[in-house]
């Protein structure tokens, strides 16, 4: 039995109605009834815990699968989010929904797939480490060709980028980590999220946590599947926001970025300068070409690993990764130069 395992197991039973809940929703009529279903469970003591759906505004079945739920599971709740952002939406389930009696609120996304006993492993790992922030481990899934390749492609190190909170198997304290769960206390002392994030926001937060004295647990024994983008084009979109969410960030704090947060937009640049030199000194090719050909190697080894040639599809998948967050980092760091 691993050290944390033997922490929650010591640990008192969490008390389950200091527990809130909160899902962010937008157009989420294909995962909703599943995701509560999955986090209610067979346990009785999810009867107690309050669960707030924040809706931006669904044109799909979205708020009537939630409302037909909430007949049955009257501890089931929907508002709305006129913000639409899942920032905003965070917020204004604790702003208006928290009761004196909530302590803990654990975040749930609802394009995920989560273990039954997800929301009070997360509250227990939360007062078990004293932690102000918990963060689990995203599993990266799909049932698209694309989206499986993409994920594979999420299992590499150029694709996660060693990102613990990304498929990865070590407990410990982190400066960040795919938000899961908080103490209600801490989060009210920093105000939340910042919704003026396009995104990266999670990150901004826990920036604030720990400059405010708190920590973040990072617990790799808590996971949930996350569910990739269905496209090339809604992926590229994704980290496009991610590149220009961590520039802000940056700019924001005036932190020193990682270098493995540089990778992205030095390969863009590269590539870009490349190209335009080649016609003059066709040599320039081959550093795209070696970065290409990295790509293609990653892809056949997922292909001989995974047995399937959906991994075909994590090549272009890690293309469009690397070139749109590179992208999304750079127009934002020109674009804003300056400012803070």
């Amino acid at each position: 039995m691993t050290a944390p395992e033997r922490d929650l197991q010591n640990n008192p039973a969490v008390d389950a109605s200091s527990i809130l809940v909160a899902i962010p929703t937008l157009n989420e009529e294909a995962h909703i009834a599943a995701t509560l279903t999955a986090i209610l469970g067979d346990n009785p003591e999810m009867k107690t815990v309050k669960i707030v759906v924040a809706d931006g505004g669904s044109t799909d079945r979205t708020c009537a699968i939630v409302q037909d739920m909430a007949q049955t599971h009257p501890n089931i709740h929907l508002i709305n989010n006129p913000d639409k952002i899942q920032a905003a939406a965070i917020n204004k389930i604790v702003a208006d929904c928290a009761e004196p009696h909530h302590t803990i609120m654990v975040r749930v996304d609802a394009h995920a797939h989560y273990p039954a006993d997800y929301v009070l492993k997360v509250a227990q790992s939360l007062v078990a480490h004293a932690a102000s922030g918990l963060a689990t481990v995203m599993d990266s899934v799909g049932t698209t060709c694309f989206q499986k390749g993409s994920a594979w492609a999420m299992e590499t190190k150029i694709g996660s980028g060693g990102s613990g909170h990304r498929g990865g198997t070590t407990s410990g304290y982190v400066d960040h980590g795919h938000h899961a769960g908080f103490d209600l206390a801490m989060y009210r002392k920093v105000g939340g999220y910042d919704t003026s994030f396009v995104a990266n926001e999670d990150a901004e937060l826990d920036h604030r946590i720990n400059q405010a004295g708190g920590r973040i647990w990072l617990d790799a024994t808590i996971r949930m599947d996350y569910v990739m983008r269905g496209s090339l084009g809604k992926l590229s979109k994704q980290y496009w926001r991610y590149g220009k969410g961590r520039a802000q960030n940056i700019l924001r704090h005036k932190m020193k970025p990682r270098p493995r947060q540089m990778i992205p937009p030095v390969i863009l640049v590269v590539n870009l300068l490349s190209l335009l030199l080649a016609p003059l000194l066709p040599v320039f090719l081959l550093l795209p070409l070696a970065y290409v050909g990295l790509l293609a190697a990653t892809s056949a080894a997922l292909v001989a690993k995974h047995k399937s040639l959906c991994a075909l599809w994590a090549g272009p998948a890690l293309l469009a990764m690397h070139q749109a967050w590179g992208a999304g980092f750079l127009s934002h760091m020109i674009g804003h130069r300056g400012q803070s």
